[in-house]
């Protein structure tokens, strides 16, 4: 059996089982008038958040604010290169809801079936260049990370912070030869938090999200390379209720408030 038939085959069951439920509380309604409906949606339980890397910050605070909004519920985070989240999402991971950082790493998901309707866009995200405090290697321009001798660090091409980084560089007609690539935008500014690498092409929110450990030098071909980031409720997500509420909270003006505080774009 293919795992887009298994999918069908639990939709099927959870379709059937919601409409017996659905039968089962009108007719307890219809007895004693009792039932709270409010109760039950009321969001509780734990959810399983996937999430890109360049999220843990903002996705952290809204974590905390939708447990203290909702006693009773726990958010649980997996933070981390979008490719690889998506790959362990269709090969069977347990999760609520995932957040990517393109469209094009949703789409694996969404090939899939593996998510519960049609993803949205909810905040974009720009690059920028990581610098040592201070810029020591006078970094003014993407061109500049061409010069010999300059230890620059890349995010692998597979992931988004990667795919963008080579968009931007061919917008500026530029070679670049990396030291590394890593399998994430945090490993990659870590390089130059470490003082390991002398710079590195990231988004601007890890930029931001790290203070004065590093400087951050804008470019304009950064413009022709914005990724927009989309979220989506997942097919089998074990607490759909709870995630569902979960998405309208990032979505929110408070959650975008967070998201754009951060750095992060409105779509």
């Amino acid at each position: 059996m293919t795992t887009r038939s298994a999918r069908r085959i639990r939709r099927s069951l959870r379709a059937t089982g919601a409409g017996v439920a659905a039968l089962l509380a009108l007719s307890g309604c219809s007895s004693d008038g009792s039932g709270d409906a409010g109760s039950s949606s009321e969001p509780s339980g734990t959810i399983t958040v996937f999430a890109a890397a360049s999220l843990q910050e903002s996705f952290t605070k809204l974590g905390k604010t939708f447990e203290k909004r909702h006693p009773g519920t726990e958010v649980t985070f997996n933070f981390g290169g979008s490719d690889t989240l998506a790959a362990s999402i269709t090969s069977g991971a347990p999760a609520d809801v995932f957040a990517a950082a393109s469209t094009r790493t949703m789409e694996t998901v969404t090939d899939q079936d593996a998510t519960a309707g049609r993803p949205r866009t909810f905040v974009r995200n720009r690059l920028e260049i990581a610098t040592l405090p201070g810029n020591p290697d006078r970094i003014d321009s993407l061109e500049d990370l061409t010069r010999p001798g300059l230890k620059v660090v890349l995010c692998d091409r597979t992931v988004p912070c990667g795919a963008a980084a080579q968009s931007a560089l061919r917008t500026g007609g530029l070679r670049l030869t990396p030291v590394s690539y890593e399998e994430d935008v945090k490993s990659a500014l870590t390089k130059v938090v470490l003082k390991e690498a002398d710079a590195a092409v990231v988004y601007r929110t890890d930029v931001r999200a790290a203070g004065d450990k590093v400087e951050g030098v804008e470019f304009p071909e950064a413009a022709e390379a914005v990724n927009d980031y989309p979220i989506a409720l997942l097919e089998d997500a074990p607490n759909p209720g709870a995630a569902g509420a979960f998405i309208d909270l990032v979505e929110s003006a408070e959650g975008q408030k967070v998201l754009t505080a951060a750095g992060f774009l409105t779509p």
